[in-house]
């Protein structure tokens, strides 16, 4: 029973190792669909486009204006989840405490009696742990508000970098849609009988950008439609399967500014007002507003 046990815990320790070489090649992969798509729309069609001088010019143009525009908030959001620490526990940090009882050392105490009282600690980092906060094996730490950890951007997703994640999802939808959209009469032509300019290369390119921005857009479609319910419930992805969804539900509104911040003007880049950041504890993953009559059902 013991010989089971180790060899289980030594398996998940392997595939929690492979998940991190993993990521490094998500990034590569993301690179290069990124790479085949901008050659298959820029260079191969719509770019020669802008030389044609009629209706087919204007539309070429304002495709390219805005597969620019939708390219650039996507790696501005893509890479600013990959560099954002999601939020680690800081050392100094301890749970609000009943001075009067006593309660100024918590470290002395075991991890037990801890949790009896409702103190949540993590027995694998040996240190407090602040609401919302999980342990994650791939990264080998707590995270804060930790959502889940993606192989996508080589990161965690928690409190720090979870608004940039949804901008990612958000502007990857938006760019794979119109270029799906746009290199659909290309598409349709390769079963026309018609002949199609363009060398066999450029022909299979921009067959291949097609399908695999079909692919990511629908795909996409569903983790934004699963991330839009979790952020209008002001839930995450772990507390959704530990049914933990009741807790910080401050109404739609109220929950989307724990997330996004009040400053409407910095909703749509991955990036808070110093306003924002200064008055809003939640931005920063240690503290959050709840409802005072579920504060006990946390644990």
């Amino acid at each position: 029973m013991y010989r089971s046990g180790a060899v289980m815990a030594w398996n998940v320790f392997k595939f929690c190792t492979a998940l991190k070489g993993l990521g490094s090649i998500m990034i590569l992969l993301v690179l290069a669909v990124v790479s085949v798509t901008y050659y298959a729309v820029v260079i191969t069609n719509f770019g020669p486009g802008l030389a044609a001088g009629d209706l087919d010019s204007l539309v070429a143009f304002f495709v390219l204006i805005l597969f620019h525009f939708l390219l650039a908030m996507l790696l501005w959001s893509y890479f600013s989840v990959v560099f954002t620490d999601p939020g680690g526990v800081p050392s100094s940090w301890r749970p609000a405490v009943d001075e009067e009882r006593g309660d100024t050392d918590l470290l002395t105490e075991f991890p037990d009696d801890l949790e009896k009282r409702g103190i949540r600690f993590c027995r694998k980092c040996n240190h407090l742990k602040p609401p919302r906060c999980h342990h994650c094996s791939v990264c080998g730490r707590c995270v804060l508000k930790m959502d889940h950890h993606c192989v996508w951007v080589v990161n965690c997703v928690g409190a720090l970098n979870y608004k940039y994640f949804l901008l990612f999802l958000f502007y990857t939808f938006l760019e794979t849609s119109l270029v799906t959209l746009s290199l659909l009469p290309h598409f349709i032509a390769f079963f026309s009988d018609r002949e199609i300019p363009g060398s066999p290369g450029t022909l299979a390119t921009t067959f291949l950008a097609f399908v695999l921005n079909l692919a990511f857009a629908l795909s996409v479609l569903g983790f934004l439609i699963m991330h839009i319910s979790l952020v209008s419930a002001n839930t995450t992805t772990i507390e959704a399967y530990e049914k933990k969804t009741r807790r910080y539900d401050l109404g739609r509104k109220r929950n989307f500014e724990q997330v996004f911040g009040t400053d409407k003007r910095y909703w749509f880049v991955p990036a808070y007002s110093e306003e924002d950041l200064r008055r809003m504890p939640a931005l920063h993953g240690l503290e959050y507003p709840s409802k005072p009559d579920l504060d006990a059902q946390e644990f």
